[in-house]
């Protein structure tokens, strides 16, 4: 980023130092040539840039499955690989974000248990929502359908972004179909406390300190409290989900198969 950076800055700075003008035609001449290396600088870091991810997509492409095959049974529901490729693309992007190197064998491997470990509960879950009789009726699915598209500024924008997701219609009712009973079993089935005022207190007391350290302003408790409550009770239903998840998996019969 910082090789991209550089030269973008330092084109910026000819340029405003071109518009300043110049009695000097020796100077003007030189700011022309400045301006035109600065242009190439660019073009060629971001040029590298370009290969870069180029070979970093090579790379994680080949972490990928056939789509057809079976990675995985769950009580006798196959995981096929297309499921498996989603759901890794994703766990990818996360590692990413956090700065980390999903291609090294460690990442990779990292990886897969992490893509096949939450297939495994999404699919258990899912089975045990259908046990409990939750369901979508096509006014639940037509209904999140339109507040998906509500993010985008026009239908074209929503179809580009399904086409970079590698979706289309069917698949996305299928997972809006498959989401909605997730979502009501996991309201009704795992309950979780509120967060108590001295939880909430000790989350806040724990930001401020981190604020302060790096020399940041400190929102009042007032201000902050309804996004920290919020926040721990999403903590807990995640830490009770992961518990769940564990019990669940004692009493199925799970074959992994990559």
């Amino acid at each position: 980023m910082k090789k991209l950076l550089y030269p973008i800055i330092i084109g910026l700075l000819a340029v405003v130092l071109t518009a300043c003008g110049s009695n000097d035609e020796a100077d003007k001449k030189n700011d022309e040539k400045e301006t035109k290396t600065t242009e190439k600088e660019t073009a060629k870091a971001t040029e590298e840039q370009q290969k870069q991810m180029e070979e970093m997509q090579k790379k994680l492409d080949k972490q990928k499955v056939d789509e057809k095959k079976t990675v995985a049974i769950v009580n006798d529901e196959k995981i096929s690989g297309a499921e498996y490729n989603t759901v890794l693309s994703t766990t990818q992007m996360q590692m990413q974000q956090f700065g980390q190197d999903p291609t090294t064998k460690e990442g990779a491997k990292q990886i897969k248990e992490q893509t096949l470990n939450s297939l495994v509960g999404q699919t258990l879950l899912l089975q045990a929502a259908d046990k409990k009789g939750y369901t979508a009726s096509k006014a639940e699915i037509e209904k999140q359908l339109a507040e998906i598209k509500k993010q985008y500024d026009s239908e074209e924008k929503f179809k580009e972004a399904m086409k970079q997701a590698g979706l289309n219609s069917e698949m996305l009712n299928a997972q809006i179909a498959e989401n909605i009973p997730y979502t009501k079993y996991v309201e009704k089935e795992i309950k979780v406390d509120e967060a108590t005022d001295e939880e909430i207190q000790k989350y806040y007391d724990q930001v401020a300190e981190q604020a302060k350290t790096s020399g940041q302003k400190v929102q009042k408790l007032e201000e902050l409290k309804p996004q920290i409550k919020e926040q721990l009770e999403q903590q807990k239903k995640q830490e009770k989900l992961v518990k769940h998840v564990e019990e669940l998996q004692k009493n199925a019969k799970v074959d992994i198969k990559i």
